[in-house]
């Protein structure tokens, strides 16, 4: 019967430690998440000596930055006047002719979280400064939680040197810190990120084979529902966070799809979908009675409805375009900034007839203060030929191009340098702290790269080093097929790489990676236990 087989579990829990060596608790039913919950996803007790520290030294960068570099991008206002719109006038809109009317070009998420500061602390931009400084410093600990999960089966002296190194890693990152003193999502959709993840990698959700009684059903339902939440909360934020679930999905499929797992599998699917479309659903549904239409996510490129979008411009620019630079020379002068055909590169030209074409498409551009239609079918045009001539340019190098320009940037973009550091000679003559910090920063992104390709490497049987591998890869993929390439979207995945880059810090004789999530190990049981863990039951 189902209900003897945990008979004596209340009696197993009171006498485990005197029957049950330390350690071995993976095989009581009820019992064994928890105690992987609390020996593995919080940092050991040496690990909070050095919080308080961190937490006032990342503090001081962040308030450092607002100080020094507050920024404004050129979406802040887009988020400023949706919040205040809809916190004063009640309309989720943008005025246009005198009129407020209601949009859904841009998700309600980070708008929705200015409109709360504003509402608490006037509309003024310090007080959401400051508490994006606080978010980002969570996301910090956050990272540092990842990065112990990471290490699961070490012993408490590398887990404790693991999650201190990913601490500091993450408040010292400057990356991260410079984003406090901008009203942009970035902030904020990092922290979600980061902690879906990190629930993700909990063992109620993410070791299967621990799923044995009735209370653990429920505790993986609870984790399973909440990382949906966390996911869909996100995506209220930046529309692409669903991609982590593309990983989570990908992932779980190899490491537990054989026929015994189907059913745990669609079961955690069905409850991280509810969790994803509990949040989503009110702004569907407000979708659908304010703007007829059911929509979940803003549209790709945030246009409003009608709006004629140039995708044959688009398309031409994705045969040649890598640099983020480049958006602000062609991408965003659309609609009607004059575009010169001197800012084009030479290599966006295959022969010189192809090139006089250009030229004409962008004269007649310039001349109208416009595109028109028959000019997007003449760069549609363009893409396809220069696709047919060079697939692998287009499916392949020009995607690789666009990776290593958002990963391997100096990442000085909300600073007032211009980034140059080539050739070096002029560059640093031309403004001497400028190129000093540029290479600096440079040389610390491909620090952090390095320390996270030697730890994915070193550990890459981990199934959460793979989880986080995967959520990298595809979300960078789909940035590639973006019409601009820009080195912020990959921000959100920088605390996962930290946690990645601490995993450097275990040593050399630790155990391999995939003793990271172990087994639970067998023991013998004595015979008053031994009811209430039979074959049948396990």
């Amino acid at each position: 019967m189902p209900k003897m087989r945990f008979a004596f579990l209340p009696l197993v829990t009171h006498f485990e430690s005197q029957f049950i060596p330390a350690g071995h608790h993976e095989l009581i039913p009820g019992v064994c998440l928890e105690n992987k919950i609390s020996r593995e996803m919080m940092p050991p007790k040496p690990f909070y000596k050095h919080l308080y520290a961190a937490m006032l030294v990342g503090l001081a960068l962040r308030l450092f930055f607002l100080w020094r570099f507050p920024f404004a991008s050129g979406d802040t206002p887009y988020y400023e006047e949706l919040a205040r719109n809809w916190l004063y006038h009640g309309v989720y809109g943008f005025f246009s002719n005198g009129y407020l009317s209601s949009s859904a070009e841009r998700m309600p998420g980070y708008p929705g979280f200015l409109a709360i500061i504003y509402f608490l602390a006037g509309p003024g931009r310090n007080a959401l400064f400051v508490v994006q400084a606080f978010v980002d410093l969570a996301t910090c600990i956050l990272t540092a939680c990842i990065a112990v999960r990471l290490a699961a089966g070490a012993s408490e002296p590398i887990r404790t040197r693991i999650s201190i190194a990913a601490l500091w890693l993450a408040v010292l990152c400057p990356f991260t810190a410079n984003y406090v003193a901008v009203p942009l999502t970035e902030v904020l959709a990092t922290f979600l990120t980061t902690l879906a993840i990190l629930i993700f990698l909990t063992p109620p959700a993410y070791e299967l084979d621990l799923i044995r009684a009735n209370s653990d059903i429920l505790r993986s339902v609870r984790t399973w529902f909440l990382a949906g939440l966390v996911v869909g909360l996100g995506t209220l934020v930046r529309p692409e966070t669903p991609l982590l679930l593309v990983a989570v999905l990908l992932v779980y499929a190899l490491r537990w799809g054989r026929p015994l797992n189907w059913g745990k599998l669609i079961v955690a699917g069905l409850w991280v979908a509810l969790g994803v479309l509990l949040p989503l659903a009110p702004w569907a549904a407000r979708n659908a009675r304010v703007l007829g239409r059911v929509q979940f996510l803003a549209s790709r490129y945030a246009e409003t409805f009608g709006d004629v979008i140039p995708t044959g411009f688009y398309a031409w620019t994705q045969t040649w375009m890598f640099r983020s630079r480049d958006a602000y020379l062609f991408t965003w002068k659309l609609p009607a900034a004059t575009i010169a055909l001197s800012d084009v590169p030479a290599y966006a030209f295959d022969s010189p007839e192809e090139r006089i074409r250009v030229a004409s498409l962008l004269e007649l551009y310039n001349r109208q203060r416009g595109l028109a239609l028959q000019s997007d079918v003449e760069f549609a045009n363009l893409a396809r030929e220069r696709t047919l001539r060079h697939p692998f340019r287009s499916y392949l190098w020009i995607p690789i191009e666009r990776a290593a320009a958002m990963w391997f940037t100096p990442r000085i973009a909300l600073l007032p340098y211009s980034g140059k550091i080539w050739p070096f000679i002029d560059a640093w003559h031309e403004n001497p702290a400028g190129f000093e910090i540029t290479l600096a920063f440079a040389v610390l992104n491909f620090l952090y790269a390095g320390l996270a390709l030697y730890g994915a490497l070193r550990w890459r049987q981990s199934p959460g080093i793979i989880l986080i591998v995967a959520f990298i890869l595809i979300r960078t993929a789909f940035l590639t097929q973006l019409q601009t390439c820009e080195p912020r979207y990959v921000l959100v995945c920088l605390p996962a790489l930290l946690a990645v880059a601490a995993q450097s810090w275990r040593s050399r004789l630790s155990s391999p990676a995939h003793a990271s999530f172990p087994a639970a190990p067998t023991i013998q049981l004595g015979p008053v236990l031994q009811p209430s863990v039979n074959q049948e039951s396990l």
